[in-house]
């Protein structure tokens, strides 16, 4: 201990260590209460990504379906009926549909066409831009409640749609 540390020094000090602590413990546990990212994409399809994250993430746990280029049919407004329900049955489930903002970008995907609800996701920035705020995990303009809180899936989400 610093003897010229006063008291009121130390404990703001604990305070502020104390809440870091309780933000980092609740966000370690939001993710942990969080399903997984599934992708439809050159392995699985819309159908068997969706039905994985639905079976595996019970009782309303949040999880993720990324659809790549190849699948999006199933995410855009004329899809066919059994695409549009299982999308829905995944939005009822707390499921969060997702495509890459590249896929758009590229026009391998029509924004105009997509489906409500569906959130197009930027990869990462190319490196030393500062696109991303030092320390930060999201866009200035993205909403961190589309996206997974866990460091895992959301790097995952990142590196899929560079």
């Amino acid at each position: 201990m610093n003897p010229n540390t006063s008291t009121g020094s130390r404990r703001v000090a604990q305070l502020v260590a104390t809440v870091c602590l309780v933000c980092i413990a609740q966000l370690a546990t939001a993710a942990q209460q969080e399903g997984g990212l599934y992708i439809a994409g050159y392995e699985f399809n819309f159908e068997q990504a969706a039905s994985r994250g639905l079976a595996q993430n019970p009782n309303g746990r949040r999880f993720f379906v990324l659809t790549l280029a190849p699948n999006a049919g199933a995410l855009m407004q004329s899809a066919p009926q059994s695409s549009i329900t299982l999308r829905e049955r995944v939005i009822r489930s707390n499921g969060v549909l997702l495509v890459c903002q590249r896929d758009i970008d590229r026009g391998s995907i029509d924004a105009s066409q997509l489906a409500p609800g569906v959130v197009a996701v930027r990869g990462f920035p190319p490196p030393g831009s500062n696109a991303i705020p030092p320390g930060g995990r999201y866009f200035p303009d993205e909403n961190p409640n589309n996206l997974p809180q866990s460091n895992e899936a959301l790097r995952r989400l990142r590196a899929t749609c560079s």
